[in-house]
């Protein structure tokens, strides 16, 4: 795990969003992104694209391929999915975030849990509110593979993934330099039926530094 050095007094902006809302905002090229757990074991489901051709985006398998790990932390490289390095995780103090979990969906609410939890709120419902919101003529094929960060999906030794109790805590954060022009999408997870949240959804906090 490694401390940053950054002031989140200094920062050029800042802000709070509540658990089930999505926050979509530019990151300029060699500005720092920070992401802020910050009352413990809340997933942030996250989505990044090219600010000037949104086909570029975050690609899960890329970057997976890039770094040999499965897990992002500190010194991972964020791939694209026409291998461009989108963005570099330069500080971590929860020790690893997951890429293979995907965004709940009221779909996987009923295939994992019951038929009468597919009218709660989820993340792929939150991802197509924030496009649509945004404009430029993104929508639902614009969702691909996301980031979860600071949550925690072990993979067995069957190859199987589990949902697991947390890893992260209050304060903890993960932080990023930008190596391009990025759009930067987060579902603040609402999910209620899996260990992600602590059952408990709570509020993430962003910070962007020039």
């Amino acid at each position: 795990m490694t401390e940053s050095t950054m002031n989140p007094a200094l920062a050029a902006y800042r802000k709070v969003i509540l658990a089930g809302d999505h926050w979509m905002h530019e990151i300029k090229k060699g500005q720092t992104f920070r992401i802020l757990d910050l009352e413990g074991n809340q997933a942030a489901d996250t989505l990044f694209y090219c600010s000037h051709d949104s086909s570029e985006r975050y690609s899960a398998s890329d970057t997976i391929q890039h770094q040999q790990n499965l897990y992002i932390t500190t010194g991972t490289t964020l791939m694209s999915n026409l291998g461009h390095p989108m963005l570099m995780v330069t500080a971590d103090t929860c020790g690893r975030h997951d890429t293979l979990g995907g965004a709940c969906s009221r779909e996987s609410n009923i295939m994992r849990y019951a038929f009468e939890k597919e009218p709660m709120h989820a993340c792929r419902d939150i991802f197509i509110s924030g496009l649509a919101q945004w404009g430029q003529g993104m929508g639902k094929r614009d969702i691909t593979c996301n980031i979860n960060f600071f949550m925690n999906v072990p993979v067995t030794s069957d190859g199987e993934l589990t949902f697991a109790d947390g890893i992260s805590a209050p304060g903890r954060y993960v932080e990023m330099v930008a190596k391009q022009d990025i759009l930067a999408l987060i579902s603040n997870c609402p999910q209620l039926n899996n260990p992600c949240n602590a059952y408990n959804p709570t509020p993430v906090e962003v910070f962007i530094w020039d």
